[in-house]
């Protein structure tokens, strides 16, 4: 799909380490070639047990996961909406992303230097925050004075326009998100086409220290209270304790010191699932003798759509779809036996694709 999560907080917060983490547990990584401060890319592969499942009745060839890709973006500084710290650069390359993982620190650390000399992670969030709807303000008086131009000629759509985005410039004086102003659905396309910083989704990640991995501390309890009525999850992680994850070699290891640690799952694999339910995604498969694999999609896209996704080609010449439900498929064991079963649900056109369904795609080009 292409969809990317992009890293952002101010420097010293631990993203680079949890990024270097993600690249661990089976990332690829490789570099905008545009960019002046060259972000890393990373492609993550996305857990899921009901693929492995699958995967166990099915027998293929092969297994394909699906993945999410997640940028590590360069530390942010006060007034990088001004430029400063190489901000244009940064702001840049989180505008190439379809949503947010900010990272905050929520430890001490007296060998890890914080910029603004002290840890406090409500006003951390806060400085990232101001610097994205500056320059955000920006773009939307810039917006504005072009639509009052156009206005002149008694241009309706310009007028509406006008209204709309000023409704979000006063938003954003007040130090609110664009994400979060009140505009009426039907005209909400008139904001997202600027691409705004903070209309993005955002998921806050508290880096808090070893001891505090499973319950977190007074720090991330502090974080939660200052976004309380935003709607955004709020995750635990120790980026030093994903750090020494990474480097065990087996599952089992990986399992067994997570059991030891009191934690259920690694807080790598806990953002990567965050990360996708951020951008909006869910996940069909597709079961053959040669390949079991997870595909891609955005919510509320249709049979052809999805189709799509494998190549253009089966969108285009869609006839039908043939879906089973995943738990229908773990209860008779196999394609045929749902099929004797009448399991098989023959969709067309309009069906709207539902997290889990095992689909075969039926098209003529």
């Amino acid at each position: 799909m292409g969809l990317q999560c992009g890293i952002v907080g101010l420097p010293n917060v631990g993203k680079s380490t949890l990024f270097n983490a993600l690249s661990n547990a089976g990332a690829q990584s490789a570099n905008y070639p545009f960019c002046t401060i060259e972000p890393n890319i990373g492609v993550v592969q996305v857990p899921d047990d009901r693929l492995m499942e699958l995967a166990k009745l099915v027998n293929p060839q092969r297994i394909m996961q699906t993945t999410v890709e997640i940028v590590d973006i360069a530390g942010l500084v006060k007034g990088a909406s001004k430029g400063e710290g190489l901000g244009n650069q940064f702001l840049g390359n989180i505008r190439g992303t379809d949503a947010i993982v900010h990272v905050i620190r929520c430890f001490d650390d007296d060998n890890i230097t914080h910029v603004d000399g002290s840890v406090d992670p409500v006003r951390d969030k806060e400085v990232i925050d101001l610097e994205l709807q500056l320059k955000d303000l920006e773009t939307v008086e810039k917006a504005i004075d072009k639509y009052k131009k156009q206005s002149k000629g008694a241009d309706k759509e310009a007028l509406k326009r006008v209204d709309i985005l000023s409704i979000v410039k006063a938003h954003l004086e007040q130090g609110k998100s664009a994400r979060t102003a009140e505009v009426d659905e039907d005209f909400w396309h008139m904001v997202k086409e600027l691409d705004l910083l903070t209309i993005k989704p955002v998921l806050y990640v508290c880096n808090v220290d070893e001891a505090s991995a499973k319950d977190g501390n007074a720090y991330s309890n502090a974080l939660k209270e200052a976004v309380k009525d935003e709607p955004a999850e709020v995750l635990i992680i120790s980026a030093d304790i994903e750090s020494d994850i990474a480097q065990l070699e087996t599952l089992e290891e990986r399992m067994e010191f997570l059991e030891e640690l009191g934690l259920a799952k690694g807080g790598v694999e806990r953002m990567i699932l965050s990360c996708y339910t951020l951008l909006n995604l869910i996940t069909y498969f597709t079961a053959g003798e040669k390949e079991v694999r997870a595909w891609t999609i955005k919510k509320n896209m249709t049979a052809p759509q999805a189709a799509g996704v494998i190549h253009t080609d089966f969108e285009k010449g869609f006839i039908r779809a043939e879906v089973i439900k995943y738990d229908d498929y773990l209860k008779f064991g196999s394609e045929s036996a749902c099929r004797d079963a009448g399991k098989i649900a023959i969709e067309g056109k309009e069906y709207i694709v539902k997290d889990g369904d095992i689909m075969h795609f039926r098209f003529n080009v």
